[in-house]
């Protein structure tokens, strides 16, 4: 048999999940503000926290620490007034990009300050971008205190490199994480994908991570992502 008729070992998905842990956060510059009013809970200025930054910065992560130490509820952004009634804390992920409800969240926020209770948020923008039309609730979200997460600076993304080949115990040189720093999207999410693709062509290929493969799995992610923005 020839080596071009060779089939491909194909490797086997052992649903490598990312860890949301405290211990599995690490923390830079980027997020430094965004982790610290997290670990500061519950003797926060405001009831209300909004944690602002890009996809891939790391928010849901954030949002899943703060959840495992408060043990809070959490909500959808378009059903918000499905939690009337309960005691909170209250966590809503991923809002300000879709539709919000409105009224819901006005009475949620009122609720939280009145009952002495916390409320903590996540969106890829700032309240003030968000598409709220109602006025007192325009003026409740202008009262919360809103941290910004940066894209993830040099340091972070390189630890997050480290910690998700280390998590699948796999051995990388430095140079092969600079490169990656370098030339992959400045996205936590990215860092993931990047890494499992670098360990199923390792696998399949029967070779450790280079620099070399390294450089083509980057390059075939790229490809493919343009031909999806075609």
């Amino acid at each position: 048999m020839t080596s071009a008729s060779t089939p491909r070992q194909l490797p086997l998905d052992l649903g490598h999940q990312p860890g949301y842990s405290r211990d599995d956060l690490i923390v830079s510059a980027s997020n430094m503000a965004a982790v610290d009013i997290v670990d500061r809970w519950p003797a926060w200025i405001s009831p209300v926290v909004v944690l602002a930054g890009p996809t891939g910065s790391g928010k849901t992560h954030l949002a899943a620490v703060w959840k495992a130490e408060t043990d809070a509820i959490v909500v959808d952004a378009s059903r918000i007034g499905a939690a009337s009634g309960a005691k909170g804390p209250f966590l809503i992920d991923d809002i300000g990009s879709g539709r919000i409800d409105q009224e819901g969240l006005f009475h949620l926020i009122n609720c939280v300050r009145q009952s002495g209770s916390t409320l903590l948020m996540t969106s890829r923008k700032w309240p003030a971008n968000w598409p709220v039309t109602l006025p007192d609730l325009a003026s409740r979200l202008k009262a919360a205190t809103t941290v910004e997460i940066s894209e993830p600076d040099d340091m972070l993304l390189s630890g997050v490199l480290y910690k998700l080949f280390a998590d699948r115990q796999i051995a990388v040189d430095p140079n092969v994480i600079n490169f990656l720093v370098s030339h992959i999207e400045r996205s936590l999410s990215t860092a993931s994908r990047v890494v499992d693709r670098l360990d199923r062509a390792a696998l399949e290929k029967k070779s450790r991570i280079t620099r070399a493969l390294a450089a083509s799995v980057v390059t075939a992610m790229d490809e493919g992502q343009a031909s999806l923005d075609l």
